[in-house]
């Protein structure tokens, strides 16, 4: 098994610490999306992965076949940083071409791989443009294939998403899905809750530099992920009633007859139902659970501690 251990890592700029004893892996096979608000110290813990900075304190390791690599193994793993980097004038395949270079790939090699992922993503037709010709999403593109080109065993992407279309986001999905059924331990950053709710295998979400939750999906939000509920009645004075009752927290009309309802944290949809009085009319009733986006708002907003 391939692995990407970050242990007990810490990193201080003059008074402020910014990462604070965070640590996590990435295993092959799966993609761990790492999140965390503006300034929670992602980006600060991707590049002490990269080695562009290194820990005051703890370590970063890459394990591969159960040997551990002695630093950063640069022939074996991708990165797309958040800023991005393409040379304007150069040409798509030389670019291309070159960053294959950089991890000992081959020109006629790179070449053949770069044609293939290029007519994957769309880009058969820009073979030969410039980088400054391309629209944004088109440049992430390249971006993207720059950092796979190689097979590498460890990805590590911080916001892959940013300028992209929907169609192009799909795509990027199925790639990605790919490359981890392929082995690739994967580290996702990024802000788009929706697409990594439904990408990431495992999540680990830092505020100010800390571990505040992480697990499956399904873990957290079993953990902190309240029931919500959309339901319709009858009439108002049922509709209000409900909205009165105590194991409701939050709640937004849609009409006078209609709501969505957030349920205390330890309410489960069963009990609550067992509560509301027979001569209340419910006519439809829709069950949800809290989504990423949501746990991250609460998060941010300081609603969960550490864990």
């Amino acid at each position: 098994m391939n692995r990407i251990i970050v242990n007990e890592v810490i990193k201080t700029y003059g008074k402020t610490c910014v990462v604070d004893k965070v640590s996590f892996e990435v295993r092959s096979g799966e993609i761990l999306g790492f999140l965390g608000p503006n300034g929670a110290g992602k980006t600060t813990t991707i590049r002490m992965m990269m080695g562009i900075t290194a820990p005051d304190e703890g370590e970063i390791n890459f394990e591969r076949n159960g040997s551990v690599e002695i630093g950063i193994p640069q022939s074996a793993i991708g990165y797309l940083p958040e800023e991005r980097g393409l040379y304007k004038e150069a040409r798509v395949m030389r670019i291309l071409q070159f960053l294959a270079g950089l991890k000992d790939i081959s020109r006629p090699d790179a070449k053949e791989r770069a044609l293939h992922w290029l007519t994957k993503l769309g880009l058969k037709d820009n073979v030969h443009s410039k980088v400054e010709e391309l629209s944004k999403g088109m440049a992430q593109k390249v971006q993207f294939i720059g950092a796979v080109l190689h097979n590498p065993d460890f990805i590590v992407l911080d916001e892959p998403f940013s300028g992209l279309d929907p169609v192009a986001q799909d795509t990027f999905k199925t790639e990605l899905r790919a490359l981890a059924a392929n082995g690739a331990a994967i580290l996702l950053s990024g802000h788009q809750m929706n697409i990594l709710e439904e990408l990431c295998d495992r999540i680990y979400l830092i505020h100010q530099g800390k571990h505040v939750l992480s697990g499956t999906l399904g873990e957290v939000k079993d953990r902190f992920g309240n029931y919500r509920i959309r339901i319709r009645t009858a009439d108002p004075k049922s509709l209000a009633a409900i909205i009165s009752m105590p194991q409701v927290i939050e709640s937004q009309k849609d009409s006078e007859i209609q709501a969505r309802l957030t349920l205390a944290e330890d309410i489960v949809p069963s009990a609550f139902l067992n509560t509301i009085p027979p001569d209340l009319s419910i006519q439809e009733f829709s069950l949800s659970r809290s989504s990423l986006h949501d746990i991250f708002v609460k998060v941010a907003l300081g609603g969960i501690d550490e864990i």
